[in-house]
């Protein structure tokens, strides 16, 4: 089945522990919707360096990475169904770009 790679912007962190704990539940909520699917549950990530020929940026850039998640569907119609009910998606802080692995 192919593998899919899930890339996270925004979603910002939480301000409070009450917070956390919301926001912790809905992701286990929503890996927990998408069953075996999940090949690698991934991690959220700290600043990112944009590197280029020119030199490269310490903040990230345009548009920083948050977080990945790896996972499996028949296509990317599936993919981004699952991706649709991402928490950071559903409440409007985030976005998930999705990629279809290639295997070399």
């Amino acid at each position: 089945m192919p593998k899919f790679l899930f890339v996270y912007h925004g979603g910002g962190m939480p301000e409070t522990p009450e917070e956390g704990a919301k926001a912790m539940a809905a992701w286990a909520a929503w890996y927990e919707t998408m069953g075996a699917a999940t090949v690698d549950g991934g991690a959220p990530v700290g600043q990112s360096h944009t590197v280029s020929a020119n030199g490269h940026v310490e903040n990230g850039g345009a548009n920083p990475v948050s977080g990945y998640t790896v996972i499996e569907a028949a296509d990317y119609e599936a993919a981004c169904a699952h991706a649709k009910n991402n928490p950071m998606v559903v409440d409007g802080s985030g976005t998930v770009e999705v990629a279809q692995m290639i295997d070399l």
